[in-house]
């Protein structure tokens, strides 16, 4: 039996993006928490991949493989398989990290996490965020004081973003992809951890292109108390990805900039960032050690801060209704 001191043995199912983002944080830390116990994706060509460029990685013949070999297993796949991989994991006695959405189908989602309890938690990396911990401690210590808007807005010269079009078969499918369901999502979630449930929604989605997916959204809702107001466009600027997450109060305000660095609004009127902050490309592999942290505790059965399957399962119920309320055009 594995002792507690030695590293948790994670399997990995899909050597997407995710999955080598995934295995590159394992394998670039010393002493990590947990090492790879085996990797499989269906596809040949990300097979022969990975064995090239980690050859000391054991690489599995099925999905089932990897479960047997695993104290947990990570669900890097498109959406649609994700709960086959999660139901056999779980099956098992495995535990359960899963990319999100957790489910194409939403009957389906809602009936996995009531049969899965606490035994699985999905990938939203801002649960780990050294950014999104400044902003929790700045409204702590009463920067915002008492909340009264959030703004969200995402945007992207084209969608899927350039380094996705390996994925763009699903990416930008309306069953599965879209930026809403891939980028919105982990909005949702901040929003939803630092100041209470999703409610009240009122949205519209565009699908100007046939089969592919949205290009623009614009939605309003409750996050506990506060009023958000949502926005996202495909084609209105040349950055491949530009997000803010604005919470203004009587007190003042602070945003969450380009996924990772937290401002705060100084007396004239402009956002200054923390001292310590960094881009996404320094500050995304630190996120990534720390949920590995906390995926040891979770199948361990300890307290840790990974989003949950209830927190994923309430996100992704905002996700697919604001996906359908269509129409024919939004305001600019």
């Amino acid at each position: 039996m594995r002792q507690p001191t030695e590293p948790l043995a994670l399997g990995i199912i899909g050597a997407g993006i995710m999955g080598e983002r995934m295995l590159n944080a394992v394998l670039g830390q010393d002493d990590a928490p947990v090492r790879v116990a085996a990797l499989w994706d269906p596809s040949p060509a990300a097979r022969a991949r990975i064995a090239a460029g980690f050859p000391d990685l054991p690489l599995a013949a099925d999905a089932a493989a990897v479960v047997a070999a695993s104290d947990c297993v990570y669900i890097a796949s498109p959406p649609a398989s994700h709960l086959g991989h999660a139901r056999a994991a779980l099956a098992a006695g495995r535990s359960v990290f899963c990319e999100k959405p957790l489910a194409v189908d939403l009957a389906e989602a809602r009936a996995f996490v009531a049969d899965a309890g606490d035994r699985g938690a999905v990938n939203f990396p801002f649960a780990s965020s050294l950014g999104v911990a400044t902003l929790a401690q700045w409204i702590a210590d009463g920067a915002v004081g008492t909340p009264r808007r959030l703004t969200i807005e995402v945007a992207f010269a084209r969608w899927p973003r350039g380094w996705q079009a390996d994925a763009a078969g699903w990416l930008d499918a309306p069953q599965e992809g879209g930026f809403t369901r891939e980028v919105v999502s982990h909005f949702l979630f901040l929003s939803r951890r630092l100041l209470g449930p999703l409610q009240g929604l009122a949205a519209q989605a565009v699908f100007p292109e046939p089969g592919r997916s949205e290009r623009a959204i614009d939605a309003t809702f409750r996050a506990g108390d506060v009023p958000v107001v949502l926005r996202g466009r495909v084609g209105e600027t040349a950055l491949d990805d530009h997000n803010t997450w604005t919470l203004e109060g009587e007190a003042g305000a602070v945003r969450l900039r380009d996924w990772a660095i937290a401002e705060r609004r100084e007396p004239d009127g402009r956002f200054a960032p923390a001292a310590d902050a960094m881009p996404n490309e320094r500050a995304r592999p630190i996120a990534l050690r720390r949920q590995l942290d906390g995926v040891v505790r979770m199948t361990r059965g300890e307290p840790h801060s990974l989003a949950t399957l209830a927190e994923a399962l309430e996100v992704q119920e905002v996700v697919e209704a604001i996906l359908a309320q269509t129409g024919t055009g939004l305001g600019r």
